[in-house]
């Protein structure tokens, strides 16, 4: 049985063509037992819309909306709400 990983993305402000490339470079994984967490860190522009679009479209997505606590607050939320033994970080405009 494969492991399961946590990918903990945390988003803040973040260009939108930036952010879909991100998501759907870690959904397009051959990988596939995953949990993708985004945590929109309060992000005032549209980041935190684009993340429940890509909710409603994989499972495997977990979105988190919160007030700004900055990128360490973000992770560690993410971490509190992994399931996952094994968790990575990846920047919300990393593909």
């Amino acid at each position: 049985m494969e492991e399961s990983i946590s990918i903990i993305v945390p988003i803040y402000k973040v260009p939108e063509a930036y952010l879909r490339r991100c998501i759907e470079s870690i959904i397009k994984q051959t990988y596939k037992n995953i949990e993708i967490i985004l945590v929109d860190d309060g992000s005032p522009d549209n980041c935190g819309k684009i993340c429940d679009e890509y909710s409603q479209k994989e499972e495997r997505i977990k979105v988190i909306h919160q007030e700004n606590k900055g990128l360490c607050g973000a992770r560690n939320t993410g971490v509190r709400q992994a399931d996952s033994k094994w968790i990575m970080f990846v920047d919300g405009d990393d593909w």
